[in-house]
């Protein structure tokens, strides 16, 4: 019962209290008011199902052992009834297996008296072990067969082969199978016919000849899986994948150069969603032309690219703003976080992007394929939100981490494995899997199948020692890892090496500032390990642009190269800086002037000018409607070498200015619960043995009934106490317990009533008033609080 359950509670000592709190986080958000309140709470359809979400293939198994080895008349197990049923398999394992449940409290009471909290069985398959049901409930007549063991092992002996080949499949479980009347006419009427099989409807226990499905007998299954044993195929140790070993070196290696691959690519994305911002679509997300030009751009596959889109995105590196030409149409841009990143170093840069992907609740995997209304999903749409996708990534690199230092599974031995650790979660969540192995692999988090030493430490969260009772870790956790990468990166390098035919090499990661030096001096060709740039006239004159003298860039490739700088170069910094600023531009709209007056002249007769409107109104100086901007553009495409000055004639410098979207703070959904550990974890048993001790203390209603009925009362909501309600009212229908209800009536006065309830449906309670001897009938949506009598 409840009492019983809370009273075991109240009787662990703190330590034991803690550590199911540690296992049961959830138990304690928000912390409930007493003891009392964290029973109930353990007892829940939904803490019970998060709990056993996270338990072992093998553990499921013994707690399946646990409810078939109940008793009918008492409904309690032992320790020695699930050993018998767990035959074949080491003791110590089965043993460890209950402790597991029992320190969790899915199994409470003493080892001979073992009890399975009711909600296992409403949150569970109703075929533990995908046995069937005792024939004595399913058909008197299929009891009659199977109490007679011998008489059983002949019928099941004598089957055809069709109908032993449907005993096989339902003995492995689950135990139901649909009639038809095809299956009726031959095999399945024969099992029928000799009441090894029941039919039953869709409720579970109507028997007639043609119902909907028909039933295993749990007897039968048994005897069938007399080779296997009751449980079937018990694997208590995980099964380790068979795969390649590879060098952890070399493994670090490879991860190493993919990361140098993943935030050049990505750098790339982001210039070129800068230089051409890409439209939002209507529905959200990125159209799927644009994401073409953006891998073509990057020199990367689509699904690539959008991986990498939406990881700057969660990030924080890519945002929305308004468009200059359409202020009611979005586009996506860079944001001023982006230009912030640029300047930290490739290890810097990749854990932004590995944390950002380990944290998004997106599945970038979905970019390209149909939703349920066939359409198809684009990147950064909602369609594409996954809320378990983090923890998917988390259980892959877990599971890896776990491995030794260099092991590359299969991917399917790899999802084997993940189905033994949590098969209720792990549960049609293969391509979730699959995607964060191909995520790994592309952000460089795993090397030739193997998990990279710097990524099992961004993957390991680090241990809490108690030490800070908040829980603020000072020292960036991640810090280790940026470290131990950039021990495997090159060292960035300060130096370039100049080829005679004007190409730039690089022969390693450029300093930021020689990276700076390069966006403006030269044209990116090629990346990778050793980066290649070009010397173009057109490059100069931009250098030239934003402020750089001819005798600045002689001194700066002079410094820079390790080889002699070649002629050819020198003769095109000196010819640009010759021809630059030859021509002066300025408001009239906008003026011309040179000293040349031949070069005006020109100007003037050149018909590619002639939307100019220019006309001469000096011998060294043109006027022209247009702006300054428009006649500099012009003049330039024409091939041209103008410079802007300002009213006293002093040259104007400039340099193209970068959109950027506004700054945009990255959402981080941390998929492990609450930790608890400590003086936090101590607190709470301190809260919870203080709330129990006045809870018991008191002599009239109880404090949450009193809470929810607005009374002032320390510690407590209405609001927390009324989420509980439902969970209160669940378990005191299993348990035949009475409950203090607190409740609204029809003219808003508010009451409590110790009730005993009866059933829970339809939106109503039935209770009976043992005091009154009457039956009440309580609204749902009326009910503020339930608490058990204690």
């Amino acid at each position: 019962m409840a009492t019983t359950f809370a009273d075991q509670l109240r009787s662990l000592p703190d330590e034991a209290l803690g550590a199911l709190i540690q296992l049961r986080p959830d138990l304690v958000v928000p912390v409930p008011a007493d003891i009392s309140a964290l029973a109930v709470r353990a007892q829940s359809r939904n803490s019970v199902a998060r709990c056993l979400d996270g338990l072992d293939e093998f553990t499921l198994a013994i707690l399946d052992a646990a409810r078939l080895s109940r008793a009918a008349d008492t409904a309690l197990t032992s320790v020695d009834a699930i050993l018998e049923l767990a035959a074949g398999v080491p003791e110590d394992d089965v043993r460890l297996a209950v402790d597991r449940l029992r320190v969790r409290f899915l199994l409470h009471g003493p080892p001979e008296g073992l009890q399975v909290v009711g909600a296992v069985d409403e949150v569970t398959s109703p075929y533990p072990a995908g046995l069937g049901r005792p024939a004595d409930f399913l058909d008197p007549r299929a009891a009659v067969l199977c109490a007679d063991r011998a008489r059983l092992r002949r019928t099941v002996l004598a089957a055809p082969p069709g109908a032993r080949a449907v005993l096989d499949r339902l003995a492995a479980g689950p135990p139901i199978g649909a009639l038809t009347r095809e299956s009726v006419a031959e095999p399945v009427r024969w099992l029928v016919e000799q009441h090894v099989l029941v039919p039953v409807s869709e409720t579970g226990r109507t028997p007639h000849p043609d119902g909907d499905l028909v039933e295993l007998p749990r007897e039968v299954g048994m005897l069938l899986r007399r080779d296997t044993g009751p449980l079937g195929m018990l694997r208590p140790l995980p099964p380790i994948p068979d795969g390649p070993a590879r060098d952890p070196k070399a493994a670090d290696s490879a991860g190493a150069g993919q990361t140098m691959e993943a935030v050049r690519a990505t750098e790339a994305l982001l210039e070129s969603l800068a230089a051409e911002p890409a439209a939002v679509l209507r529905t959200g997300g990125l159209g799927v032309r644009d994401l073409k030009r953006l891998a073509k751009a990057a020199g990367i596959e689509e699904a690539g690219a959008a991986l990498l889109v939406e990881t700057a995105y969660a990030a924080g590196l890519l945002g929305e703003s308004e468009s200059g030409q359409s202020p009611s149409q979005d586009v996506f841009l860079p944001t001023v976080a982006y230009d912030l990143w640029r300047a930290t170093g490739i290890a810097h840069r990749w854990a932004t992007l590995a944390r950002a992907w380990l944290a998004m609740t997106r599945q970038p995997g979905l970019v390209g394929r149909r939703d349920e209304r066939d359409r198809p999903i684009n990147a950064l749409a909602p369609d594409a939100e996954r809320a378990g996708a983090p923890l998917a990534r988390r259980e892959v690199l877990t599971a890896l981490a776990d491995l030794t230092a260099g092991s590359a599974p299969p991917v399917d031995d790899l999802l084997t494995l993940l189905a033994w650790q949590a098969p209720r979660r792990a549960r049609g969540r293969e391509n979730v899997h699959r995607d964060a192995l191909t995520g790994a692999a592309l952000l460089g988090v795993t090397g030739l199948g193997a998990l990279t030493s710097y990524a099992r430490l961004l993957a390991t969260a680090p241990e809490a020692d108690g030490s800070d009772p908040l829980g603020v870790h000072p020292e960036d956790a991640h810090a280790d890892a940026v470290r131990a990468l950039d021990r495997l990166l090159p060292a960035p390098v300060d130096h370039i090496l100049v080829q005679a035919d004007l190409s730039v090499v690089v022969p390693g990661p450029p300093e930021p500032e020689l990276a700076g030096e390069l966006d403006v001096l030269a044209e990116p060709e090629s990346a990778g390990g050793a980066s290649v740039f070009r010397v173009t006239p057109a490059s100069i004159r931009r250098a030239l642009d934003v402020g750089y003298q001819a005798a600045d860039l002689h001194e700066l490739f002079r410094r820079r190269s390790r080889t002699a700088v070649p002629q050819t170069l020198t003769y095109l910094i000196d010819d640009a800086a010759r021809r630059h600023g030859g021509l002066r531009s300025g408001s009239a709209g906008s003026y011309l002037r040179s000293d040349d007056e031949a070069l005006l002249a020109e100007v003037v007769a050149d018909k590619r000018l002639s939307t100019l409107d220019m006309r001469r109104i000096a011998p060294t100086v043109l006027v022209s409607p247009r702006p300054v901007a428009r006649l500099l553009g012009a003049l330039r495409e024409a091939g041209y070498a103008p410079v802007a000055e300002d009213a006293g004639g002093t040259t104007v410098l400039t340099r193209p200015k970068a959109r950027r979207a506004p700054t945009r703070t990255p959402r981080i959904a941390e998929p492990s619960g609450p930790v608890l550990t400590g003086p936090r974890l101590a607190g709470v048993v301190e809260q919870l043995r203080r709330g129990d001790l006045a809870t018991r203390a008191a002599r009239r209603a109880p404090v949450t009934v009193r809470a929810a009925q607005g009374q002032a009362v320390p510690g407590l909501t209405a609001v927390q106490q009324h989420t509980q309600a439902m969970a209160v009212l669940q378990q005191a229908v299993r348990d035949k317990v009475r409950v203090w209800v607190g409740y609204v009536d029809s003219h808003g006065a508010t009451l409590s009533r110790l009730v005993r309830p009866v059933s829970l449906s339809a939106g109503y309670l039935r209770a009976e008033d043992e005091r009154g001897e009457s039956l009440h009938t309580f609204a749902l949506h009326r009910i503020t609080a339930a608490v058990t009598e204690d």
